[in-house]
This record gives structure tokens, sequence and C-alpha cells, in this order.
């Protein structure tokens, strides 16, 4: 993975110094010169951030206060709270990234989410769909 990481900003580096050289190059051409095309950094895929369950079990402390109380119910106010030990990684990161960004609403979850990097939403779905 490291590696990857490397290559990748090795090809950002080399991109962001052939477009200032060119550009650098052909300061003083005509306006009539067609521009020729780089390669874009937004061409090169992100690398997947894969989560550490291990690192996941102890991030997912706070959420045993509401999400592992029995019956599913939160102390205050009362209403059910839904079980997340199980569910796929996937519906983890979506809801976890709904939250942080605002478009799922939950006051509590909001402020949750938001104090969690990509790389620790990625680790708690990891163990979280290790439960059953």
């Amino acid at each position: 993975m490291k590696r990857s990481l490397t290559i990748a900003a090795c090809l950002l580096a080399s991109a962001a110094l052939a477009t200032a050289a060119f550009a650098a190059q052909n300061e003083s051409a005509p306006a009539a010169t067609p521009a020729v095309s780089t390669p874009a950094a937004a061409s090169i895929p992100a690398p997947a951030i894969v989560g550490n369950a291990k690192t996941g079990a102890q991030l997912v402390f706070t959420c045993h206060g509401c999400h592992g109380l029995p019956g599913y119910k939160n102390a205050y106010p009362n209403y059910h709270v839904p079980r997340i030990g199980g569910q796929s990684s996937t519906y983890v990161v979506n809801a976890l990234n709904a939250y942080r960004d605002g478009t799922r609403k939950h006051p509590t979850m909001q402020a949750q989410a938001q104090s969690f990097s990509d790389q620790d939403v990625a680790d708690i779905a990891a163990f979280l769909s290790t439960l059953k």
C-alpha cells in the first residue's frame, strides 16, 4: 500500500513539474498557439482506504453508549437506536459519511462523525461488519 502511495505521489509531482515547465516555456508564445493537454491529477485514482478491525474496535467504544443498550433504546431521549453490529462495511461507511457531510440528520451522530477521519470511518466499518 505504501509503495502505491509513493508511486502515485511521484506521478503527481512529475505531472506538476511538466505543467510548470510547459507554462514557463510558453509564456512568450503567441496566443494562437494551441494548448497542449497535460495529464490531470484527478485522472489518477486515489488508493482505496482499507479498514483495520482491531483499530475499529477501539474507536467504537463510545458507540456502545447508545447502540449497545439492551433493546436498542437510547437513554435520553427514549427512542429506538438501530443495531450497527453486523452491518455491512459499505452501509457503515455511507452512513457515517452522510452524518459527517450533513445529508443525514442527527445532532449526536453528526458530532461523532465529524470527529472521524476517513481512515477512522474505514476502521469502524471493518470492525462493525465482523460482529454477529
